[in-house]
């Protein structure tokens, strides 16, 4: 064995090559007749059929339905029908140079609908904004006018900001192809220009550049703070192209808006006050009005009628079977297992698939089943056309499976949402979602898109799970579909924000109050109170953020420190050891301890070593039988009170203030098969971190009520916290306290009683402002959630009202009718009889226990209500 580890490459795994080399002489069951249909004992697996002769989706779902394990599963079905590309002519041709460039590089011979409506909006000095579907040609419309200012300037620039690397370099390589097909601009440079730029190329990009792929990151720390540096570039600069525009919202999106109007200030300073912006978005509500907001800009064009021809497209709810259908108690077969059969079956009959899964620990288990489920098969000519793609692998891992994909040698891939935005990975023909995405209907809704990217007939899956998220929609599937995905929503007017980034406006180049214009009205108020002003009214920055005030703003909420996560399976035997990935520390703490399961590519590794002070864990690998779940447990409490304000109508006090976050990870549990096999106790770390937040007390009177009625007061807490979430605009920044089931329903006591109170706070830590907007405007917020759980006609809660597909603990402690209870207490309204009337919880162990005052800072006065 030792021989066989040594003698294996880097990326392959010894195991599966040792059963590859002996699949031929294991036996096969006769009484199986599903493995039976897939091996002939002459011809061995069927042959996978290559993309241009795999079978039609509508024949292979014919053949889904014909199988002996088929029981019904497809709970929901949709086509719809294709479409023909529609096309029209721009208003001024393009040159010959350009037209001959585009047929030969692209294969683009005329533009579809909203491709020219764009150019010819941009041709026109406006600003533009396309939303239309995945895989529409939107790049074309940034590229073409480019390339035109191109032929009229050739000292034209431009910036193209992607939210990924891997969709920047992605792009860059497409535009590089374009240049290289259009005489003439052969030798035109394009250029990345991000974190992974070596500093001894920076300066020749700043110099000679035409197109710069960025990101904002660099944007704040890089680019506006040495603008000095980038004056030739900024003056003749001509289009800043914003991919993927659906992508910034919430906090990170608020934060971008002051990144770009500060660059809109710079831009103006040295004389450009033509550049033109254009944004592409996946479909979203009332686009132009969001790039309008983001950008700060009017005169944008919206764009949102899709030309862009597509195939046939199969969208089915995929509902595992019950056990017995005659005792309903007994559940449901495993959703994972329906999903790696049918997985299996799409990959047989060459049908190239990418599954979603909700977290990365959920995608690598997914991998790791599909393994098994694959070798029990014998089709390893599969299996090693499958990978798995997430955030932590390494950038060069990650580059190498986007181009096993692009290139058409992946039959299958299990990825998180990192797959989710439009890295071309070449022509996928089914997608399968494995649980509702934790992103919500706009990420269904873009993940479904990412099948049938190239116009074929493509398919698109939803495996349901037990999970209160899943069960609404396969009880209610028309809403995947038909209902109206909410507004994004970021906050220009956040002080916190706006005085953060205007200390960084100040370095870049003193402020005057004629910047208003692009800060807003707040900005003379935070300038007066907060910056430095010299004699003749300009603003500086304070010197407490001097020299580098950007280091204080990270634009995505907060920055952690990462592990190293290291496989030294070789080194024992004189080999190098090799990093696998990296691991954030919120997530190491629940995945790194020593003993603990680690899978990586569907691959189990037993981590031997964690050293908390280096940030490193050592594994090796090893093909073990079980999985590990750490026993864990978080403390979220409010230490310290800043502000208090009353609650319309209401008796009762929201409170605003510092919030302590304790984790600690005490040992892990050993599982095979569901079943606890074993319990271990292991030393690590306290993970602690201090944030800021919102509380509001549960009145006792009505705790003991809920008590009485034996109605569980968690259930009901936590319902209501995902009531008062699903109202709140600013909700994916904001975290509340979720618990699992198991350790609320657990048969003895719990150890520690928290408190009964709503609480959220900051995901980002103290310098969000999240909490802040949500303080201010809690009672209509409060009255908002109320008014929506009681006007609810679901029975026992649904993503409408008390369900949050965010929830990390699946939703599974949630009781719609305690919500209404508990929302109706703060509100001070009168609670109905029937609330209290109905099924209870006749064994409740007390988790929960009346909330005690918090102490305030002194001179905190109450603010009255919003």
């Amino acid at each position: 064995m030792v021989r066989l580890i040594e003698a294996t490459p880097e990326h392959e795994d010894p195991v599966t090559l040792l059963q590859a080399a002996a699949r031929e002489y294991i036996p096969i069951d006769p009484n199986n007749r599903t493995t039976l249909a897939s091996i002939s004992s002459s011809q061995g697996p069927r042959a996978v059929p290559e993309p241009a002769h795999r079978p039609t989706i509508e024949s292979v779902l014919e053949e889904v339905r014909k199988q002996e394990w088929y029981a019904g599963q497809i709970a929901y079905d949709r086509t719809v029908d294709a479409k023909s590309g529609r096309t029209a002519t721009l208003d001024e041709p393009l040159s010959e140079p350009l037209s001959w460039g585009l047929r030969d590089a692209r294969k683009i011979s005329s533009f579809y609908i909203h491709q020219v409506a764009a150019i010819n909006a941009l041709d026109q000095g406006k600003h533009v904004i396309v939303s239309t579907s995945t895989a529409s040609g939107k790049s074309v419309i940034y590229q073409v006018p480019f390339l035109r200012f191109l032929e009229q300037d050739p000292q034209s620039t431009a910036i193209f900001i992607y939210p990924t690397k891997a969709l920047a370099q992605d792009q860059k390589q497409a535009l590089e192809r374009l240049l290289a097909s259009c005489s003439g601009m052969e030798d035109i440079k394009v250029a990345t220009y991000d974190g992974d730029t070596p500093q001894e190329e920076r300066r020749a990009i700043r110099e000679t550049a035409s197109v710069v792929f960025t990101n904002f990151d660099m944007m704040h720390f890089s680019v506006l703070p040495h603008e000095e540096l980038w004056r030739r570039f900024l003056k003749h600069l001509k289009l800043v192209a914003v991919d993927e525009l659906h992508y910034y919202n919430g906090t990170f999106g608020s934060h971008v808006a002051q990144v770009l109007r500060r660059f809109r200030r710079i831009c103006a300073a040295v004389g450009n006050r033509h550049a033109r912006f254009v944004s592409c978005s996946a479909t979203i509500t009332n686009p132009g009005r969001y790039m309008c907001q983001m950008f700060g800009v009017d005169n944008v064009e919206e764009i949102t009628e899709d030309g862009a021809p597509s195939g046939q497209k199969d969208y089915l709810v995929w509902d595992p079977p019950l056990i017995d259908p005659m005792i309903p108690a007994l559940g449901r077969h495993s959703a994972l297992q329906e999903a790696i059969r049918l997985a299996r079956f799409l990959m047989e009959r060459g049908v190239r698939l990418i599954v979603f899964c909700t977290i990365r620990k959920s995608c690598e288990m997914f991998f790791k089943a599909l393994r098994a489920e694959l070798t029990a098969h014998g089709r390893f000519d599969i299996l090693k056309r499958v990978m798995a793609y997430r955030g932590g692998y390494t950038a060069s891992d990650r580059r190498r499976i986007e181009q096993e994909a692009f290139e058409g040698n992946l039959l299958g891939i299990v990825a998180t949402n990192a797959l989710e935005l439009g890295v071309d990975i070449g022509v996928l023909d089914a997608v399968m979602m494995f649980g509702f995405p934790r992103g919500g209907l706009a990420s269904f809704r873009q993940q479904a898109g990412r099948a049938g990217r190239r116009a074929r007939d493509a398919l698109a899956i939803f495996i349901a799970s037990d999970y209160p998220i899943d069960r609404h929609y396969v009880a209610h599937p028309e809403e995947l579909f038909d209902k109206p995905i909410s507004e994004l929503v970021i906050d220009v007017e956040n002080e916190v924000f706006l005085e953060a980034h205007l200390q960084c406006a100040g370095q870049e180049m003193p402020l005057s109050e004629e910047d208003g214009k692009y800060f807003g009205p707040l900005m003379k108020q935070i300038c007066e109170s907060r910056l430095v002003k010299d004699e003749e009214g300009w603003y500086h920055t304070h010197p407490k953020f001097l020299p580098q005030p950007a280091k204080h703003i990270s634009l995505r909420g907060g920055n952690e420190d990462e592990y190293s996560v290291i496989d030294v399976t070789k080194v024992a035997q004189g080999g190098t050891a090799r990093i696998l990935e990296t691991m954030e520390t919120s997530r190491a703490l629940f995945e790194l301890y020593e003993g603990a399961v680690f899978i990586h590519q569907g691959l189990t590794f037993i981590i031997q070593e964690v050293s908390h002070d280096s940030k490193m864990a050592k594994l090796i690998r090893s093909d073990v039988n079980w999985t590990t779940e750490p026993r864990d447990f978080t403390n979220i409490d409010a230490a310290q009170t800043h502000r208090i304000r009353e609650i319309r109508g209401s008796p009762y006090r929201a409170y605003y203030g510092r919030i302590d976050l304790f984790t600690l990870v005490f040992g892990y549990f050993k599982i095979r098969n569901k079943t606890i096999i074993d319990a271990v106790d292991v030393e690590t770390p306290p993970y602690e971190r201090e944030s800021t937040g919102v509380w509001i007390d549960v009145p006792k009177l009505t705790l003991d009520m809920m008590r009485i009625h034996s109605i569980h007061p968690a259930e009901a807490i936590h319902a209501a916290e995902h009531a008062f979430l699903n109202r709140f605009a600013l909700a994916p920044d904001m975290g509340t306290e979720c618990k699992p089931a198991e350790k609320e329903y657990k048969a003895t006591p719990s150890q520690r009683k928290r408190p009964a109170r709503l609480i959220f706070y900051e995901v980002a830590g103290r310098k969000g402002g999240s909490a802040t907007k949500a303080f201010d405007h809690v009672s209509s917020i409060l009255i908002d959630a109320h008014d929506t759980v009681e006007a609810c006609e679901c029975d026992e809660g649904c993503a409408a009202c008390v369900v949050s597909p965010a929830c990390r603990e699946n939703n599974l402690v949630s009781s719609k009718r305690g919500a209404l209870i508990v929302l109706k207490a703060i509100l001070g309204r009168p609670i109905d009889e029937h609330l209290l009337t109905g099924p209870g919880n006749p064994e409740i162990h007390e988790t929960v226990v009346a909330a005690k005052p918090v102490r305030a800072t002194e001179g905190v006065q109450v603010e009255q209500a919003d």
